[in-house]
């Protein structure tokens, strides 16, 4: 298997009426860094391709900088072109816009699928792990059942204003599936790791959530 990693963003730039979303910058590009540095080559889809919305975009990070400029150049492949046979990991990046079009749409959902049961890794941070609520495995059962995940809280997005405005509270739901959901501190990085699938909690925890994800890939290569 090549040394080969997806990032996946949502195309959705409408937060509920309320205002502008897309996909959360940092939780894209401080991973596509960091698995670029590892060695990996790293491609980028998006639900329907072309240009992604973006949000949180500071472009005095070095690594924002050079990944929207990246994206601008040459736009992202749509998932539903996406071929899971070539990826080690996916990784499902946040931002409040994953919450109308990730959960349902069946590209996020197969590609997921496959890495994982071809033993690749399935990650997810902040609002990302909504491509997990409705991720089922071939013989019909939630990827996350039995599984501890880590995702936006309740609490976080409570104080982020729009808990009344999001389609659905994603903990919540990630618990209906039958994952154990274990928050963290506020907006502090929390990272969980279960087996092939890792997941952290909000914009802190890309970073580490891109390393741990490293590290379970050279687990697989030991």
């Amino acid at each position: 298997m090549s040394k080969r990693i997806l990032i996946a963003l949502t195309s959705n730039d409408d937060l509920g009426g309320v205002e502008r979303t897309g996909y959360y910058v940092p939780e894209a590009a401080h991973p596509w860094e960091i698995f670029r540095k590892a060695g990996y080559e790293v491609d980028v889809a998006s639900v329907r391709g072309g240009q992604p919305p973006q949000d949180g975009f500071d472009p005095d990070d070095q690594a924002q900088a050079d990944f929207v400029a990246l994206v601008e150049q040459q736009g992202t492949g749509r998932l539903a072109d996406a071929d899971p046979s070539r990826y080690d990991a996916v990784l499902y990046a946040g931002g409040h816009g994953t919450m109308w079009d990730f959960p349902d749409d069946p590209d996020v959902i197969r590609v997921g699928r496959e890495v994982y049961e071809a033993g690749g890794v399935v990650a997810a941070v902040c609002h990302g792990p909504s491509a997990l609520v409705n991720l089922t495995l071939s013989d019909g059962s939630y990827l996350v059942a039995g599984k501890r995940v880590a995702a936006f809280t309740n609490e976080e997005e409570k104080l982020r204003g729009v808990a009344d405005v999001v389609p659905f509270l994603l903990a919540d739901k990630l618990v209906e599936r039958g994952a154990q959901h274990e928050p963290g501190a506020n907006w502090q990085a929390q990272v969980v790791v279960d087996g092939r699938l890792a997941t952290g909690q909000n914009p802190a925890s890309a970073t580490p959530l891109a390393e741990r994800v490293l590290e379970v890939l050279a687990e697989r290569r030991a």
